[in-house]
């Protein structure tokens, strides 16, 4: 694909903006600096356009989801399966809207902040209320950094909006189905199990999810292993560049604007969020999240590795098993993989 001067303007944007949020996740010194680091990249990555309609999505689905996320643990943590039957009401609600389109971006952030919400919230070492204030602040500051660049960096030519294919009443019900299906099956392992420190695999598992389909699921989860694997050796690389003064936090905005900067160029010459965005979130995820002058990211980088692709691995069995079961009933039918 050509790489245009609005390429490069929407690549800097996406640099600039997910490292802005980086720095400021570590001067406040945030529990959830995942949020600052990786919405920017959502916002300035994923969609086309930034208008009014975009930022009342963006704010209002992380309003929503801390809400939710306040009240369910505390409501509904000690009725495991009604719980569950809520989350995945949540989880369908919000599928269904990225199936028809016009509200994607409100389904899409609101599937992946709910997500690690719900995750983290079963360990107490995570405070609700800090997780709350922390996703509602990190999508503004995502809009006003956003709005900054824009201003800064505009496009020169406007924007192609992609036209919505039109879907049936049962490729919609299939869609919203195998996503909530899948992406409940996940929240419940990762309640069931120990695993605190696999953000990146539990993401990915909601992340394959997006193209809503097997065929685009396992397109997908190939595209993510091996950003992945290419955003953690990235780290790693500069992990060594930096070695002991990774702490710096100048050296750390550098190294995390480089990393950011070859993942968004790769992500500008898909024709599809792929590998490229796969490595940006990789590298938000680790720098974000992990990196502390306490800690290094040398073991989350190969840590990550290994979980993600297992856990992508058995997203995909599910995926093709919870296809397989809708495909068996007329009013959920979706021949086409």
């Amino acid at each position: 694909m050509t790489f245009t001067d609005d390429k490069l303007r929407g690549c800097l944007r996406v640099a600039l903006g997910s490292t802005v949020g980086m720095l400021i996740a570590k001067i406040t010194d945030s529990q959830m600096g995942v949020f600052f680091t990786v919405y920017p990249m959502l916002l300035l990555g994923m969609v086309p356009v930034f208008n009014r309609f975009v930022v009342l999505q963006f704010i209002g689905s992380s309003v929503l989801t801390s809400l939710e996320v306040m009240l369910l643990p505390g409501l509904l943590g000690h009725w495991p399966p009604v719980y569950t039957l809520v989350v995945f009401m949540l989880f369908l609600w919000r599928f269904y809207l990225m199936a028809k389109g016009p509200l994607m971006l409100f389904g899409a952030s609101g599937c992946v902040s709910l997500s690690i919400m719900l995750h983290f919230a079963s360990y107490p070492q995570f405070h609700l209320a800090d997780m709350a204030a922390s996703n509602i602040a990190a999508s503004c500051l995502s809009v006003a950094v956003a709005a900054l660049l824009y201003a800064l960096l505009p496009n020169r030519e406007p924007p192609v909006a992609r036209a919505l294919p039109e879907k049936s009443d049962n490729v919609l019900r299939h869609q919203a189905l195998l996503g909530a299906i899948v992406a409940t099956l996940s929240f419940v392992v990762f309640q069931m199990v120990d695993l605190v420190d696999s953000l990146s695999a539990q993401v990915a598992t909601v992340l394959v999810l997006f193209p809503m389909s097997y065929a685009g699921a396992v397109v997908s989860g190939r595209a993510r292993c091996i950003g992945t694997l290419l955003g953690c050796s990235a780290g790693l690389l500069f992990q060594l560049v930096l070695y002991d003064h990774y702490h710096n936090l100048l050296l750390l905005g550098l190294a995390f604007w480089i990393c950011a900067m070859v993942f968004a160029r790769l992500h500008a010459r898909e024709a599809m969020p792929g590998i490229g965005f796969a490595g940006l979130t990789t590298v938000g995820i680790l720098f974000g999240q992990y990196v502390s002058p306490e800690h290094d990211l040398v073991f989350s980088a190969l840590y990550r590795m290994s979980s993600m692709t297992i856990a992508i691995l058995v997203t995909l069995c599910c995926v093709y098993l919870v296809h397989k079961l809708l495909n068996l009933f007329p009013s959920t039918r979706h021949q086409i993989l």
